[in-house]
């Protein structure tokens, strides 16, 4: 697959967000465990086979600015 950046905005698929082609280096049952866990942000539905998640959610996940650094 080719090397597309990342977007900065609207929805991404799971295939856009894990590794070797997305940011974060993690395995589907990792991040499926995460997401359950709360860990990760939780996805949205777009019909029943199309699940995605919000580009801002997934962009402070990696880079470090999520709600849980409140102080």
């Amino acid at each position: 697959m080719r090397n597309v950046p990342f977007p900065k905005d609207g929805f991404v698929r799971l295939s856009q967000i894990l590794g070797p082609n997305g940011p974060i280096p993690v395995s589907k049952s990792t991040w499926w465990q995460g997401v359950k866990d709360g860990r990760f942000p939780q996805p949205q539905k777009l019909g029943p086979r199309t699940t995605v998640w919000k580009v801002e959610e997934i962009r402070a996940l990696f880079d470090g600015n999520t709600d849980d650094d409140s102080q």
